[in-house]
């Protein structure tokens, strides 16, 4: 009986949904205080914020449309971080893919059958390439991807700038590229009409929950997976059970740049239809380490966490209708993260305050 009952208690305490639930609660508690000391209501900001993600379809459409990127740069992180790889390089992974989808969904004009996947295979390729070069980089020299993949995020920042200014990608008089074709567009011109005219479904959050579980199958039902997934629990034991763990680390990174390609070439084919000239790194990889952060890595919890996510980003805008700083969704999603990180406190104290609670119960 008493075996029962501290297996149920550890599984509580072991409980990562759990403690990502309490983290998010206290992330709002901290945004709540963060307004109160600005001398808003947070309760009316709260409000306004919520409503501004599903007081109207359009709204919920919009939410949706915000999440689909950070959905998979948060999955390309969660890859990563499953496999013993932190891929700092998923902003640099998701230019190169916006940048290759512009070049051929504008270069070439084929039957949308043919041009919509050709488009995301040569980002998706782009993406592989950026991320499997920092892979190689590791696992040929030692050099560590947290520093390769940030010196890649600038090379890819500035090369999509100079293609953008310099090749017949300019439009001219402007800071954007030439629009790709419309048989690149994965755009749902009919849901578009439902919904409102000028908000931009598409088909990018089908194709990110496919991703989701085709990287969770492979993670979890496949022997590539048991391997990577091997490296990152403990590389000298991978390697003394005959793995190879140079191929690992390669082949993990390349499969996290590609699903980042992709969510930059989702971007473009469903929402800008272009790329303009960055002043500065978008941020969707750097967000992307966020989601995954939140989701523990978790394949199918980044879809939550990406959602969330995506829906405080963009539910923010709306507490500007009552006086309140957006930005205050950016100490939420900042405290949820710290929060997330001290989970194994937060677990500890749990586990204290059950056994202080519990002394002298069941023996």
């Amino acid at each position: 009986m008493s075996s029962k009952v501290n297996k149920k208690k550890l599984s509580l305490a072991d409980n990562t949904i759990l403690f990502s639930i309490i983290s998010i609660v206290l992330g709002l508690l901290v945004g709540a205080i963060a307004l109160i000391i600005a001398g808003f209501n947070p309760i009316e900001a709260y409000s306004a914020m919520i409503d501004g993600v599903f007081g109207k379809p359009k709204f919920i459409a919009w939410a949706i449309i915000r999440s689909t990127p950070l959905i998979l740069t948060g999955l390309s992180i969660a890859f990563a971080f499953r496999t013993g790889l932190f891929n700092i390089g998923a902003e640099g992974q998701f230019i190169v893919g916006s940048l290759v989808a512009t070049i051929v969904g504008a270069g070439v004009q084929l039957p949308a059958i043919i041009h919509v996947p050709l488009t995301l295979l040569a980002a998706a390729l782009a993406g592989a390439v950026w991320g499997g070069f920092a892979g190689w980089l590791k696992s040929k020299f030692g050099i560590n991807e947290v520093i390769s993949t940030i010196m890649l995020n600038w090379i890819a920042f500035y090369l999509s700038n100079y293609m953008i200014k310099n090749t017949w990608l300019a439009r001219p008089n402007s800071e954007a590229s030439i629009s790709i074709h419309d048989s690149a567009s994965i755009g749902i011109s009919w849901l578009n009409g439902l919904v409102g005219p000028a908000t931009k479904v598409n088909w990018g959050i089908v194709i990110s929950i496919i991703l989701v579980l085709i990287i969770a199958f492979i993670l979890f039902k496949t022997t590539l997976g048991f391997e990577l997934r091997g490296v990152g629990y403990n590389k000298f034991g991978a390697e003394y059970a005959g793995i190879n763990v140079n191929s690992a680390i390669l082949k993990s990174m390349a499969i996290a740049g590609l699903l980042a390609g992709i969510a930059g070439a989702i971007q473009v084919m469903g929402v800008s239809n272009n790329i303009t000239i960055l002043a500065a790194q978008e941020g969707y990889g750097f967000d992307g380490i966020a989601v995954a952060l939140i989701a523990n890595s978790n394949p199918i919890g980044v879809i939550f966490s990406g959602l969330l996510f995506g829906g405080l980003k963009y539910g923010s805008t709306k507490m500007q209708a009552i006086g309140a700083p957006s930005e205050v969704v950016n100490i939420v999603i900042g405290s949820i993260v710290f929060f997330i990180a001290l989970s194994s406190v937060l677990r500890n104290l749990y586990i204290k305050m059950r056994d202080k609670k519990n002394k002298g119960g069941i023996a």
